[in-house]
Formats: structure tokens, C-alpha cells, sequence
């Protein structure tokens, strides 16, 4: 006879999730977003929760959006080139209070959902993982090295939210209106800011799986400009995608 749920201790008792939504920004990702779409249907499947997945086809002249709704994502067309943006008219069609926001070429764990399904509702506002990349002996050392540091100095010291996974409540999302669109990259660090000063922010121990695509595709020279540009004017030369075609380019 299968005993009651009511009778079973409280920590082998079936978690019941409130419903989320997923919002993944993609110019030009079918290379990556079906392995990201099958493990996002893994987790609803292991978990048992309701996902909404949306995902903002930005201009892509690929098989983007064909896959995206071939593994039954909502699709959002748009053409904004500014990944602020993107976020944003992704979020507009969230119909979920639990916001997450997935970057296409991104891996998120069963263990990493969890921990920020459980932070939510232990009471937090939003925050973000820990990232890690699939096999990191394979990229040159000097490039790993720069890999660490701004890891470190990104999510512990700083404490901020890596821009491949976010996560909030919707009504802390609307209080601060989404992603500052001024800006064309550091989304993630105002994101950050924001949600901090409504509430607490959690940095879940349990990483999400980036792509290593950047450190393969670009020299060590091109990455270190990239980290140096915005030091002198943080704000002001993120204003525009100048200097960013790492990060807006779609040829590499």
C-alpha cells in the first residue's frame, strides 16, 4: 500500500512549484537553442512545473524562430538589436509571477533551477547562478584565467548576476521597468542593482551551463578590449554597440 503524502515526512513530501516563466533573447541561435529547449522540457518533466517559454526572435535570418516553435516555445518577433530590449519584450508576455531570464546558448541544471525556485520562495526578489563552461581544458590558459577572474570578480565580489541567468518576481520586475534599454550590454549589473535595492538577492551556489563559443571564436586581445572598453566610461560607452561586435556580431 503507498502511503499518504500527508503521512510522509516533510522532506520527502513532492514539492509543488508555482508556474514560471522563461524568457530566452536569440539572434541567429539555432545552432544552440535546441539543446537548450530539450533541457528546459527535461526540468518541467523532473520537476513538475509549469513553464511558460518565451522565446524573442531578434532579426534572426536563420532557423531561429522555426525551431523555437517546433519545440513549442512562444515565439515574439522583433527586430531591436539591444539586448535590454529583448529582455523586455519578453518579459511584456510573461504571464507568470516568476520571472527567469535564459540566455539560448545556456544549460540550466536541475539542481540550479531549485535552488532559485527555492529562493523565491524563501522570500528573495531575484539573483542569479553561478556559470560554468562544458569543458574547460580545452580552452588556452591565459584565456581560462580570464574566465576566473572576471567570474570572481563578477559574481562574488561584486555579487551581481551573470547575463546568461536571472531570475525575479514579475512585480519586482515592473516596480523597476525592466532592463535599462539605454544601454547595449552590463544589462545584467543594473538588473542586479535594481532588484537589490527592493529586496534580497541570491547567487545560487549550483551553476547554469554556458556556451564557450566567445573564448573559442575571439583572440586573447579581442577579450581583454572588450573587459577594458567600458572602464573609463562605464556608462557612456555602453550607449551604443560600438566596440561590443563581440557581443552583437553573428559571423563567429
Amino acid at each position: 500500500m503507498i502511503p499518504s503524502t500527508d503521512k510522509l515526512p516533510e522532506h520527502m513530501k513532492p514539492v509543488s512549484w508555482p508556474p514560471i516563466s522563461v524568457v530566452i533573447p536569440a539572434h541567429n541561435e539555432q545552432r544552440y537553442l535546441p539543446k537548450t529547449l530539450i533541457e528546459l522540457r527535461q526540468r518541467v518533466r523532473e520537476l513538475e512545473i509549469e513553464m511558460q517559454i518565451i522565446v524573442v526572435n531578434d532579426a534572426s535570418t536563420d532557423r531561429t524562430a522555426e525551431i523555437a516553435a517546433d519545440f513549442g516555445a512562444q515565439v515574439e518577433n522583433v527586430d531591436l538589436r539591444n539586448i535590454g530590449a529583448v529582455r523586455n519584450a519578453g518579459a511584456a508576455k510573461a504571464i507568470h509571477n516568476w520571472l527567469f531570464f535564459l540566455d539560448a546558448d545556456t544549460l540550466l541544471p536541475k539542481k540550479t533551477l531549485e535552488q532559485a525556485l527555492k529562493a523565491l520562495q524563501k522570500g528573495a526578489a531575484g539573483g542569479g547562478a553561478q556559470v560554468a563552461i562544458p569543458d574547460e581544458k580545452r580552452i588556452a590558459f591565459f584565456k581560462r584565467l580570464m574566465f576566473y577572474s572576471v567570474r570572481v570578480a563578477w559574481l562574488e565580489i561584486g555579487g551581481w548576476a551573470a547575463g546568461c541567468f536571472m531570475f525575479c518576481r514579475r512585480d519586482v520586475f515592473r516596480e523597476f521597468e525592466g532592463f535599462d534599454e539605454e544601454y547595449f550590454a552590463a544589462e545584467e549589473l543594473f538588473f542586479s542593482r535594481a532588484v537589490k535595492a527592493r529586496g534580497l538577492f541570491r547567487i545560487v551556489r549550483s551553476p547554469v551551463i554556458t556556451s564557450d563559443r566567445k573564448l573559442q571564436n575571439y583572440s586573447t586581445l579581442e577579450l581583454v578590449r572588450l573587459l577594458l572598453r567600458p572602464l573609463t566610461n562605464p556608462k557612456g560607452l555602453l550607449k551604443s554597440r560600438f566596440g561590443l561586435e563581440i557581443l552583437y556580431e553573428d559571423d563567429r
